[in-house]
């Protein structure tokens, strides 16, 4: 029998790669980008002020850490993050369940929610500034506004999507609304909420350098902006590395909690 060729067993449709592959791959693509970044430094490609070396740059995400106190900066946006996420989950959960459960409430809800969607999150800036002050209220009404429509709607698609076989039978059965919704429908569509929280957990993360360029002096997006001030570009790169780190620290505790709680899903 004649055996595939090397592209044909690369390109397979929709075929899982082995876990030692995917580590390869991920780790080789990030060695070509730095390969390439230090190649065009040390070769007087790019502009050395705009954009530094890779090895000037993780010597000052050293110095930030060990000499300069960026930790609780680190920690204070991690925070701001959390807490915004954690107030938008509590609203869209709820909501998109039961915008997905019934059309009636869903005919109400979604022409306003819709509408909201449309609207770039930094244009609130100013109104914010405007009811809350400088304080911690607008970063965090800012990274709410930023999630809380799309995770309403992305909860309300999947819930929709649960099997109508399903609900039929608990309703033939005998079962109250609010049971078929806590007991069937809301198991049913957990997984899919946790890769919906997932996803929009990463939106949340691109849109705290403009929350904490509105009037802060803490957080990583203010260490950027002070830098950004005197050009020091390296501190800039090095926030957007820290940036981009803690993101895909968080995206993966999310796909392992995903994997801890829904184990029946894992395919062979």
């Amino acid at each position: 029998m004649a055996q595939p060729s090397s592209s044909k067993s690369f390109f397979r449709l929709r075929k899982p790669v082995s876990r030692r592959q995917s580590l390869i791959s991920g780790f080789a693509i990030w060695l070509v980008f730095f390969a390439v970044w230090i190649i065009a430094s040390a070769a007087g490609l790019v502009n050395e002020l705009l954009v530094p070396a890779p090895q000037q740059v993780f010597g000052t995400t050293y110095e930030l850490f060990a000499e300069r106190g960026f930790s609780s900066d680190v920690l204070i946006s991690i925070s701001r993050v959390l807490i915004a996420f954690a107030m938008a989950t509590a609203v869209a959960l709820p909501l998109g369940v039961l915008m997905g459960s019934f059309p009636a409430i869903e005919a109400i809800s979604a022409p306003f929610i819709s509408a909201w969607r449309y609207l770039p999150a930094p244009s609130f800036i100013p109104i914010l500034l405007m009811w809350f002050g400088t304080g911690e209220a607008p970063k965090l009404a800012l990274l709410f506004i930023g999630v809380i429509f799309f995770l309403v709607t992305l909860i309300m698609d999947h819930t929709k999507n649960v099997r109508e076989e399903l609900v039929e039978t608990a309703l033939t059965l005998g079962a109250s609304r609010s049971v078929v919704v806590l007991k069937v429908i809301l198991p049913a569509v957990l997984p899919d909420i946790v890769v919906a929280l997932r996803q929009m957990l990463a939106m949340a993360w691109t849109y705290l350098v403009i929350a904490e360029i509105v009037a802060s002096t803490t957080g990583i997006g203010a260490m950027m902006m002070r830098a950004r001030r005197f050009l020091n570009t390296d501190e800039i790169l090095a926030g957007i590395i820290i940036i981009g780190a803690l993101g895909m620290m968080f995206d993966l505790l999310f796909a392992a909690l995903h994997r801890w709680a829904f184990p029946y899903l894992r395919k062979a």
